[in-house]
């Protein structure tokens, strides 16, 4: 059985995508980016993939009169690539219903909350202005309301006195790293199953893992 072939989906930088091509560079990591595709040209996060020899791709949104023009051409160039799993990393579009659908359970996204806590944007600012002591990521399987489906994994880091935006994301930043890496390995090993809308991680250890807690 082959690697699985992933489709990483940037805007930006790039960061945790990076940390999942580190991943798979490993001759024993069962995934392969084989494609990192961007709807913005020129972000960031594409030349750090060309630095790292892999194969980039631009769909620029405002080049297409719509989303389903837009959302087609990205279909078509994962598909064109091969790829079998879509990783949303720092990805900020929306994606539509008949999108998420086609690629059902086979698109995974991480976010800097511990859902269902604060989705959507501005998370770190809501996070303190709510005064809670623990944040964090989760990664999950993708469905058509933003931020929602299946978890697969989450990290709780501290919220300490005196931290603002910058020093809390940066904080969680390190945990995202860790854990993307680990939810595509459980997807890629045939580890995961959805049952009544949660995710079962076959394995004693992985499932340890399911909650990371490095306080």
């Amino acid at each position: 059985m082959g690697r699985l072939k992933v489709g990483v989906l940037i805007s930006g930088r790039g960061s945790n995508m990076a940390a999942l091509a580190e991943a798979c560079s490993a001759p024993d990591f069962p995934a392969e980016i084989a494609l990192v595709l961007s709807d913005i040209p020129g972000a960031g996060g594409l030349a750090v993939a060309e630095g790292r020899g892999l194969a980039t791709a631009t769909v620029d949104r405002k080049a297409y009169p719509g989303k389903a023009a837009f959302e087609a051409a990205m279909d078509e160039a994962l598909h064109a690539a091969g790829v079998e799993l879509v990783c949303l990393a720092g990805f900020m579009r929306v994606l539509s219903a008949d999108f998420v659908g086609r690629w059902q359970d086979r698109i995974l996204n991480i976010h800097p909350s511990l859902l269902p806590a604060f989705p959507g944007l501005h998370t770190h600012e809501r996070a303190l202005a709510a005064g809670v002591r623990l944040a964090g990521c989760t990664v999950h399987i993708v469905r058509p309301v933003v931020d929602d489906g299946p978890i697969l994994v989450q990290a709780a880091v501290p919220v300490l006195d005196g931290d603002d935006a910058a020093s809390l994301a940066a904080r969680i930043l390190v945990e995202e790293h860790r854990c993307y890496p680990l939810a595509l390995r459980w997807v890629a090993e045939g580890r995961v199953r959805i049952e009544n809308g949660r995710v079962r991680i076959d394995g004693t250890a992985a499932a340890a893992d399911t909650i990371r807690n490095p306080l």
